[in-house]
């Protein structure tokens, strides 16, 4: 029985430790989900421009003039990366749920065998009174 309670301490800690790892690639996720709606929101602006209109570039405290083409492909660029970025992410929480989903029935399946065990013995003891 002791060796069950560590088979299942062991199955449970795995399982914890898949809701983490879950748990912390949807938060990735949902901040790259908040950039890519940034860089969209830019993209927009981009497209509201007229030919000669001025774009500047906030690096730290300072504002420095940037060609409208450069600021374009690096927005884009940024767009791609993200997209990539969320799709692997995706990938990954379909995987960490597919192991937990295995993981669980891990559990469930050592439980149902530690009550069976359990049931069985208070019987076998019966059977011979």
């Amino acid at each position: 029985m002791a060796e069950i309670q560590r088979r299942l301490q062991a199955l449970s800690e795995d399982y914890t430790k898949l809701q983490k790892d879950l748990q912390d690639t949807v938060t990735s996720r949902q901040k790259l989900e908040a950039q890519m709606q940034e860089n969209l929101g830019v993209q927009n602006e981009f497209e509201k421009l007229k030919d000669g209109e001025t774009i500047y570039k906030l690096i730290g405290p300072v504002l420095l003039k940037q060609d409208r083409t450069d600021a374009e492909s690096t927005v884009k660029g940024r767009l791609e990366f993200i997209e990539k970025e969320i799709s692997r992410l995706e990938g990954h929480i379909k995987e960490t749920q597919a192991k937990m989903e295995k993981k669980k029935t891990e559990i469930i399946q050592v439980q149902t065998s530690a009550q069976a065990a359990a049931g069985a013995g208070p019987q076998a003891v019966k059977g011979r009174a």
